[in-house]
């Protein structure tokens, strides 16, 4: 995955939040990882707040320094944040201020904002669930699931939650959990040198640019590391150790035909 501590440094990230869809009980947590790739300079939030759904927001407002951006609901049933939310990124974008935004919605409405904003040349990150439709996620450069910021994600490897997924119809509204070796096999294809071995750090940047919304968190692995090492039958690792910094590891493709 993208290494976001050193792509971070120096990146100043204005954090636009639809009120109506994301939830205030991860807050805590979607700082956290917005923090990882820059410094969250800019916090909004939108929504109608003379309603009762944003009461659940209010408590949080003041512990983050929060601005509340007002967006009466015209429409019934219509999700009024769209256009003051589109409008202020619209407006921070050309005003220079920052050079990333993370936009915390599930909703498609925001896919164009997403792709407006990467022409422009600055990072988009997306925190939302995972029924998030995937246009919005392929338009971000880094997307990351709720899901995935529990504190209580299922420590199964990713070979016993392929299998649990296929054994058990999820519901209609929650995506199975696909099988990540392809993705793995391709992003290895896309770094291996010519003596067969890829540096981890660049698989995980060519697994990003594949699917935005990959995280090993996914298949119940805090690090990808620790991914690729249950896939023991398919890859191969190799670990360096460098002075005063983390180990260096590599990986390479098993040779099946040599068994």
């Amino acid at each position: 995955m993208t290494e976001p501590s050193s792509a971070g440094e120096g990146r100043r990230i204005a954090m636009l939040i639809d009120g109506d869809s994301a939830q205030p009980s991860l807050f805590g947590e979607m700082i956290a990882e917005a923090s990882k790739y820059g410094v969250i300079t800019i916090r909004r939030i939108y929504g109608d707040w003379t309603t009762i759904n944003m009461n659940r927001w209010k408590d949080i407002l003041n512990t983050h320094a929060i601005q509340p951006i007002q967006q009466f609901r015209y429409t019934t049933g219509k999700n009024a944040t769209d256009s003051a939310m589109i409008i202020d990124a619209m407006d921070i974008l050309y005003n220079g201020v920052v050079t990333g935004f993370c936009l915390v919605s599930s909703d498609s409405d925001y896919t164009r904002l997403a792709t407006r904003i990467r022409e422009k040349g600055l990072f988009v990150m997306g925190i939302g669930q995972r029924t998030t439709p995937k246009a919005f996620v392929n338009a971000c450069d880094v997307f990351v699931y709720t899901e995935n910021l529990r504190p209580d994600v299922s420590a199964l490897s990713a070979p016993q939650i392929v299998r649990r997924s296929r054994r058990k119809a999820a519901p209609a509204a929650e995506p199975s959990t696909p099988d990540p070796l392809p993705l793995l096999k391709s992003a290895f294809d896309m770094s291996v040198q010519e003596d067969g071995w890829a540096f981890l750090g660049i698989v995980g940047n060519r697994l990003r640019q594949l699917d935005p919304g990959f995280d090993a968190r996914t298949y119940g692995f805090k690090q990808l590391s620790q991914l690729i090492r249950s896939y023991s039958g398919e890859f191969e690792i190799r670990e360096e150790k460098s002075q005063g910094g983390p180990s260096l590891i590599h990986i390479r493709l098993k040779d099946k035909s040599a068994r």
